[in-house]
């Protein structure tokens, strides 16, 4: 079949969301029941956006539109031309984009994936060198692209969320085994409802066996080290900083299993990580020897932020002073069996969502050219 030349008005109904005010200015307008959906959780979307961190009230919508569900979201400050599609009905800001198929010329995955494999890389070229990063609607509509007829973008578009409906579907399964791996912990550890809990006697908050100690005694905090991005070497070990990992190097600084705690930026932030890997000098990193799950946990819930400091950040004798409830030998091991194995799990579907990833990105320049006939 032919493909023709179009832009995105051509192929439906496009315009900025709107939103006048931010929470600190107007709180009336949020903590509602209205999903507003904003920049960041376009990114952290896969093909679909179910997920979001902000809500409108009734007034908060109606200074705003509620965007109906199949709205291909398309970012146009922070991160330039992020994608995804909206799974609810939500609102947004007039930082993303909305656009709304017509259904007789346009498929929004096709769309979407459009803007993955080529559109994205225009757009971000259109950015390059400004003070900040922004793309204007009519910059967007300015851009011409190849398109088949709908029943082709269909058919293309079912092949490649296949991929994604997998890889969500792996995902969900990932958040619902950490879940269960957290409630495990405050179960034990915090509710003290550890397994013979009914026949072991608590003494302020300490139960028999277990001894309350400052986290320095039992765990040494070493520096990461510095890594720019300009110096990173892609490479199969992760870069960790206090937001996660932000990219790969060729070269680990700690092996794994080990455990990060943020320093700087995201304070006291805490990151398991199964891989060999490079701490970068905004956090702290726990040798092998000592990293086990339930240390993990029970960092998550240790009060790193101190008020008292002049400088933002995470002074190490202040965290080494923090109070550490240590469990009975035997309660931590099977804490530790247990939780293993749910990790386990989450790494093999993690895996998996790896090779998924691959296998759909091998076939996506392909499809969306026209190269692979269906």
């Amino acid at each position: 079949m032919s493909w023709t030349s179009q832009r995105l008005d051509q192929l439906g109904y496009l315009a900025r969301g709107r939103s006048r005010h931010r929470p600190r200015d107007a709180a009336h307008l949020y903590s509602g029941p209205y999903p507003f959906v904003q920049t960041g959780d376009v990114k952290r979307a896969g093909l679909t956006i179910t997920e979001y961190q902000q809500t409108y009230s009734e007034a908060g919508v109606e200074q705003s539109k509620l965007w109906p569900a199949g709205t291909l979201c398309i970012t146009i400050a922070a991160n330039i031309a992020d994608t995804a599609i909206l799974g609810i009905e939500a609102c947004f800001p007039d930082s993303i984009i909305g656009f709304v198929p017509n259904e007789k010329k346009a498929d929004a995955r096709f769309v979407k994936y459009l803007f993955d494999t080529t559109i994205q890389r225009q757009l971000q070229q259109f950015t390059q060198g400004a003070a900040q990063d922004n793309l204007s609607q009519e910059k967007l509509l300015s851009i011409e692209f190849s398109v088949p007829r709908v029943e082709e973008q269909t058919r293309i578009a079912d092949i490649l969320s296949a991929y994604d409906d997998l890889i969500e579907n792996n995902r969900r399964r990932m958040a619902l085994l950490e879940e269960a791996a957290r409630q495990l912990y405050r179960e034990w550890f915090v509710r003290l409802r550890f397994p013979g809990h009914e026949h072991t006697r608590i003494t302020d908050g300490v139960p028999d066996k277990w001894e309350s100690v400052p986290l320095g005694d039992r765990v040494t905090l070493n520096y990461g080290k510095a890594l720019k991005a300009d110096d990173r070497t892609n490479g199969p070990f992760p870069v960790y900083g206090s937001s996660g990992i932000l990219g790969f190097h060729d070269k680990a600084l700690a092996r794994a299993p080990g455990i990060v705690v943020g320093r700087k930026g995201n304070i006291g932030s805490v990151y398991w990580c199964p891989k060999d890997c490079w701490p970068i000098d905004t956090v702290y990193f726990i040798d092998t020897e000592i990293s086990n799950i339930w240390l993990f946990y029970a960092l998550q819930h240790m009060h790193f932020i101190s008020t008292d400091v002049a400088v933002p950040g995470l002074n190490r004798d202040f965290a080494y002073s923090r109070a550490l409830l240590v469990p009975a030998p035997r309660i931590v091991s099977e804490f530790v069996d247990v939780a293993t194995q749910m990790h386990e799990q989450m790494a093999k579907l993690d895996e998996m969502n790896d090779k998924l990833r691959a296998a759909r990105d091998l076939l996506l320049p392909r499809l969306m050219s026209g190269e692979i006939a269906v």
